[in-house]
């Protein structure tokens, strides 16, 4: 064989060993591409995984993690001892709490308070507006002077509701239609609570309650420790009271 002809053939099989050594460091390439996509979007999913299960187990008002209230520190309509405890989230100048006040609220009164079956508590949240504060602590002077008289002011603020637009929960106003309904309590200390925003610490109490257990609109109801499915609808309201009843039985 000639020296032309060695050269040509050493030429060409130096040109396919390059061409197969480029194609093994692509195929390498496209491997390590492949392993580092795989693995990152394990992480991806793990981390999804993780948020989730952390939401689940970390949200107050879940079947796996009832909220937990303390029950003392709350007004409360019905027993103490009710095995049932429905804890109410609500705003005086919320329109669907007049709603829940009105239409939802008797309904629970007649057939699961008043036969002692369940007990409604109440927490102020108070996020609309300035006067949904000044209506809040109202409602907490008569409560600290009449336990009992703290309902009949509850309705009475609902039923005199103004637009949600308009402050109209001034002190006069709310003075004077605690003396409308003549609630048993000394007016005029209902009026210097009022200015002297004698519970506030304990409406920022109510407030940090609510945003503890993740309730981020009104009304919000609680029934033993589970967030209702809808508290504006009597029926879903009526099975899951009879569903935490029959639970509370058989602990």
């Amino acid at each position: 064989m000639s020296k032309s002809k060695k050269n040509g053939t050493s030429s060409s099989s130096k040109i396919k060993q390059e061409r197969r050594q480029a194609e093994l460091e692509r195929q390498k390439r496209k491997t390590r591409i492949l392993l580092i996509g795989t693995v990152l979007l394990a992480v991806v999913i793990f981390a999804a995984l993780f948020v989730l299960a952390s939401q689940n187990t970390g949200n107050p008002g879940g079947s796996s993690s009832p909220a937990a209230f303390n029950y003392d520190e709350l007004p409360r309509l019905g027993k103490a001892d009710a095995p049932v405890k429905l804890v109410e989230f609500g705003d005086f100048k919320c329109p669907a709490c007049a709603k829940f006040s009105g239409i939802i609220k008797p309904q629970l009164v007649q057939d699961y308070i008043e036969t002692g079956k369940a007990a409604l508590y109440f927490v102020n949240m108070s996020f609309i507006g300035p006067d949904s504060k000044t209506a809040s602590l109202a409602a907490l002077s008569v409560y600290h002077q009449n336990s009992e008289a703290f309902w009949t002011y509850y309705d009475a603020l609902y039923t005199n509701q103004g637009d949600e637009a308009t402050e109209w929960a001034t002190e006069d106003f709310l003075v004077e239609l605690a003396q409308n309904e003549k609630l048993p309590i000394d007016y005029d200390l209902l009026r210097k609570d009022i200015q002297n925003r004698t519970y506030s610490d304990e409406l920022a109490r109510d407030n940090a309650v609510a945003k503890t257990n993740h309730v981020r609109s009104t009304p919000s109801l609680f029934i033993n420790g589970i967030k209702a499915s809808d508290p504006l609808n009597i029926s879903a309201i009526a099975a899951e009271i009879e569903s935490a009843a029959k639970a509370a039985e058989a602990e």
